[in-house]
């Protein structure tokens, strides 16, 4: 489910999963409280401790990176669980790895340093979810095997182009694309419509509602 630029909710069989929470609260409001809540980086489009603190529960599990974190109020640095690039943990049956996101184009190192964000693939019964958070196409994102859903960014100067997430794509060929994160700075916006059309045949592209008013179903 689109909520806004990079902010989504995943509904599994048991329980609500928010990602990268920002916006009014209210925009929530017809979901109930995180059952688990990821956060990629502490950049503000992807962490906002107001929105977080609204959507988390007594019961809530909060995993993040460190460098989220250390950005967090106090009440929710103690309550998240950090793991780094390559790391796994779970969440019931939720298995969680934590895939590596980062810059590699040097004029862009600045904004997401290597080692520091995180992705994340959830295995949810049968189903591979990436969640590519802020990243261009690096090595890890090309090696990924068997992700059945892959919400991908693509924004400029912050992630990456149409081209390289198209390239990356066809490496690591997941079965559903989900275009989100396209709107950029000084021009640097995404057409995810575009990007549709550089795939193979064989790929599904799904656009969400990532922008507009009101939030609806992918």
């Amino acid at each position: 489910m689109s909520r806004a630029h990079a902010s989504l909710v995943i509904e599994p069989p048991k329980g609500v999963i928010y990602v990268d929470p920002v916006g009014d609260p209210a925009q929530y409001s017809d979901l109930p409280p995180a059952d688990l809540a990821l956060i990629t980086h502490h950049h503000g489009d992807h962490l906002n401790n107001e929105t977080l603190t609204a959507l988390m529960g007594d019961n809530t599990t909060l995993i993040s990176n460190k460098g989220a974190q250390d950005k967090m109020t106090a009440d929710l640095a103690t309550r998240a669980q950090v793991i780094g690039n390559a790391e796994t943990t779970s969440f019931g049956d939720i298995g969680i790895e934590a895939i590596a996101a980062y810059n590699t184009t040097q004029d862009r190192l600045q904004f997401h340093p290597q080692g520091r964000d995180n992705g994340y693939v959830l295995n949810i019964g049968d189903t591979r979810v990436y969640l590519s958070g802020d990243t261009e196409d690096v090595p890890q994102m090309r090696a990924l095997k068997n992700i059945d859903v892959a919400l991908l960014c693509m924004n400029l100067p912050f992630t990456m182009g149409i081209q390289a997430a198209a390239s990356a794509v066809a490496d690591f060929k997941p079965a559903v694309v989900i275009p989100y994160h396209y709107r950029g700075r000084d021009g640097g916006s995404q057409d995810p419509k575009a990007f549709a059309t550089m795939l193979d045949s064989a790929i599904k592209v799904k656009q969400g509602n990532w922008y507009g008013k009101g939030k609806g179903m992918i």
